[in-house]
């Protein structure tokens, strides 16, 4: 079959679409003919061999795949052939025809969503789930600072939060990029560009929320942003951090966190995946249940062939994309 392999870590031009072997599937796992995978920014970080877990090469990237179940493991059941499922696959492996995952892994679609709308939610919106529900102990009516609030994980968590009834507030540091963010729900606007940012975030924060500050900030942007967020938070706020994509890791004085009794935590989802199944599985039934009642949607799509997958990466590492770009498998 036709997939796009990495052979050698590095910059996105190192992933080729070539002929490989196809999987079989072992008794604990599931072949599911792939119809859309997303392209992730976690997928360029696996790429360039920059992930705190490297996989062995050769190997496939592309996670959350989204396709038809043409095979099933002998140890497997509650699955058959013609299932329509979602793959949250590790370390990816969905660029490609096919894929074996376990069926501990998969998750039995509504008929109502479709290959590419289920490809487009998936990795966002499990992300934000853990991120709220998960890590940030979200309770009915908190306000939540959703940093990096343009991108797929943003978008996603603004739309969440606002479905399971929180004040959201938006940070974004490109200006022309806000109407996502408003179109997503959001309730405010919270500029990330700033010159003086380290005061200049909490002042906006403060100015919407009455002086009190966010109960939860989800950060996938580290940098001198998670240094003005923690800031920002409420008396036993929480910040959630999820990724680095602003550059700099930070580091924190740990008196902070005892004099305003805040939290920080991290959320490496993967994991959760692997030693808590059944906390992804509650995960998507909550997500598809909260589509199907029209309280959350897919973010907005570009559909693009695997074969302009490259083009797809290049808009994701300058942050010129929109919305989320979903390859169909079309042509492998």
């Amino acid at each position: 079959m036709r997939a796009l392999v990495v052979d050698e870590f590095g910059p996105i031009a190192n992933a080729r679409i070539r002929d490989v072997p196809a999987p079989v599937p072992r008794p604990d796992e599931l072949l599911v003919e792939v119809r859309a995978t997303a392209a992730n920014y976690v997928d360029l970080v696996l790429i360039a061999g920059r992930h705190q877990s490297k996989p062995p090469l050769p190997f496939i990237p592309g996670k959350g795949p989204a396709g038809i179940v043409r095979g099933v493991g002998g140890d497997v059941t509650g699955f058959a052939p013609g299932d329509r499922v979602l793959a949250m696959c590790e370390p990816g492996g969905g660029f490609a025809a096919e894929i074996a995952v376990p069926a501990s892994q998969c998750h039995r679609m509504p008929d109502a969503l479709s290959f590419v709308d289920a490809a487009s939610m998936a990795l966002v919106y499990d992300t934000a789930w853990f991120s709220l529900r998960e890590r940030g102990r979200y309770q009915e009516g908190e306000t939540v600072l959703v940093l990096g609030a343009s991108g797929g994980v943003g978008l996603a968590a603004i739309q969440l939060a606002k479905a399971l009834g929180a004040r959201v507030l938006a940070g974004i540091a490109t200006p022309a990029k806000a109407d996502l963010a408003r179109a997503a729900g959001a309730d405010a606007i919270i500029a990330l560009d700033r010159v003086n940012l380290i005061d200049d975030l909490r002042a906006q924060v403060y100015a919407a929320t009455d002086g009190k500050g966010a109960d939860i900030v989800i950060d996938p942007l580290g940098d001198a942003i998670f240094d003005a967020a923690i800031r920002a938070l409420a008396w036993c706020g929480r910040l959630v951090v999820i990724g680095f994509a602003a550059g700099r890791i930070p580091t924190l004085r740990t008196n902070y966190l005892l004099v305003r009794n805040i939290d920080v935590c991290g959320l490496q989802i993967g994991d959760y995946r692997k030693r808590r199944p059944d906390k992804t599985a509650r995960c998507f039934d909550e997500i598809f249940a909260l589509h199907a009642a029209g309280r959350i949607r897919p973010l907005p799509t570009a559909v693009l062939p695997i074969d302009r997958v490259h083009e797809a990466f290049a808009a994701i590492a300058d942050r010129s994309a929109r919305g989320r770009l979903v390859m169909v498998q079309e042509g492998l």
